[in-house]
């Protein structure tokens, strides 16, 4: 009887000490960080195109 109680405890105490899961882990995605630009950056190919059309009107 002993030998059973002992048997019963080993295997109840060795079912109970596996740990984890086979769930997928939670990975976060990586933050990106971007560089703010200027705000003279989007007004140059206007003040370009400006330049232009001065340019062609005044060779007329």
């Amino acid at each position: 009887m002993k030998k059973l109680v002992i048997a019963a405890a080993l295997t109840a105490a060795a079912s109970t000490a596996t740990a984890g899961n086979l769930s997928e882990p939670v990975v976060e995605p990586p933050v990106i960080v971007e560089e703010a630009q200027g705000s003279s950056s989007g007004i140059l190919l206007p003040l370009l195109l400006l330049v232009l059309i001065g340019a062609a009107v005044a060779s007329n």
